[in-house]
């Protein structure tokens, strides 16, 4: 058996209890999990944006060392350092095959697979098909990336989920260009990975906005270039910024119709506005025929910063490794398993960026 944060219901608190894994399959891999981010996904598990099934083993964005591997696993070994992948993508779909692993249809809806039984015998479902707050972890060998020698692996955790969607949907979905001007709304976990992605794209000036000044020292580490509170006049302070007619790009970061309409209303005439945060189905945005004609403006998504994390975690560790791209910016408190309420407590009322937790006794042996 294995500790793991577990909830029973929604809107339950999360408690640390004993789980047994389910058994090692020929091409699956188990993982000793040394550090794994508190992201608003798990969040939105438990306060109905998502619908799992209980209960559920918490956390999908973490990194590990292979302690076991299956018969038919190609290209690890016990020892191997990893980060997980919670979209772990079949290679085989019209959307792989058409280079949009994000988009794979074997993961589109997973939200809580089956993943092994309580201490009872009753069964329990792991986050995302991985239920990384968990002191081991067993996931389909294609579930996990080698990490790179060198790299910090307790921060690594961050390439699993805030960095693969911050970086990449200025990178990889909006291809954001040196020079272009930048805004990002919403300045938690994925929002300063977004400011980490405009910096390292080059972008400036780099417009970082949140409700109040409590993040605007985050804001400026992770490379931002200005600062500033969230408000009905943010559209007009941000072209104050740009030459009178705002920004080239625009990163909502929350997932919320009036952040949405501010990102929006921020850009100029002729660029784009990219959705990364996670909002309700019962809210709208609304936008009128005249202003969609007249603003030439783009609308789109990101999904997983449309990410390719065989692809982009070795490409962000060469980053890490050149010190383009600090990943320490984003941990703002270190905690244990049974620290987990008090994170997602902070999350709900905005302090902070993310909280990492930390298994000391698997650290020691990384």
């Amino acid at each position: 058996m294995v500790k793991a944060v577990v909830v029973a219901a929604p809107g339950a608190t999360p408690e640390v209890r004993d789980i047994v894994l389910p058994a090692l399959g020929p091409e699956d891999v188990r993982v000793r999990i040394v550090a794994a981010g508190v992201c608003h996904s798990d969040l939105s598990l438990i306060n109905g944006t998502l619908a799992p099934q209980f209960p559920l083993v918490l956390g999908h964005e973490a990194s590990g060392v292979v302690t076991e591997a299956g018969e038919r696993v190609t290209g690890l070994a016990t020892g191997d350092r990893v980060v997980l992948n919670w979209a772990a993508a079949c290679r085989e779909c019209w959307f792989c095959q058409r280079g949009e692993p994000w988009l794979c249809t074997a993961v589109e809806g997973v939200v809580s697979p089956p993943g092994g039984t309580l201490a009872d015998g009753s069964p329990v479902h792991r986050c995302l098909g991985v239920g990384a707050f968990a002191e081991e972890v067993v996931v389909p060998g294609r579930s996990v990336v080698p990490l790179a020698e060198g790299i910090p692996l307790d921060l690594a955790a961050l390439l699993g989920c805030a960095v693969l969607t911050g970086v990449g949907a200025v990178r990889n979905t909006a291809a954001v260009q040196p020079g272009e001007s930048v805004l990002v709304i919403g300045l938690g976990g994925i929002g300063l990975s977004a400011v980490l992605g405009a910096k390292l794209a080059g972008a400036d000036p780099i417009i970082a906005v949140d409700l109040g000044p409590e993040k605007e020292k985050l804001a400026f580490a992770a490379g931002a270039t200005h600062y500033l509170t969230s408000e009905p006049k943010l559209a007009k302070q941000v072209r104050a910024l740009t030459g009178g007619r705002g920004v080239d790009q625009a990163f909502e970061c929350v997932g919320a119709p009036a952040t949405i309409r501010l990102a929006w209303g921020s850009v100029r005439r002729g660029g784009a506005c990219t959705v990364v945060g996670v909002g309700g189905r019962d809210q709208e945005v609304v936008f009128n025929p005249l202003e969609l004609f007249h603003f030439a403006r783009t609308l789109t998504s990101s999904i997983y910063g449309s990410s390719d994390p065989d692809r982009d975690i070795p490409a962000l560790g060469r980053h890490i490794l050149a010190g383009e791209l600090d990943l320490g910016t984003l941990v703002t408190h270190r905690v244990s398993l049974d620290d987990v309420p008090a994170a997602f407590a902070r999350m709900e009322a905005g302090e902070g960026a993310r909280s990492l937790i930390v298994l000391p006794e698997a650290a020691r042996h990384a």
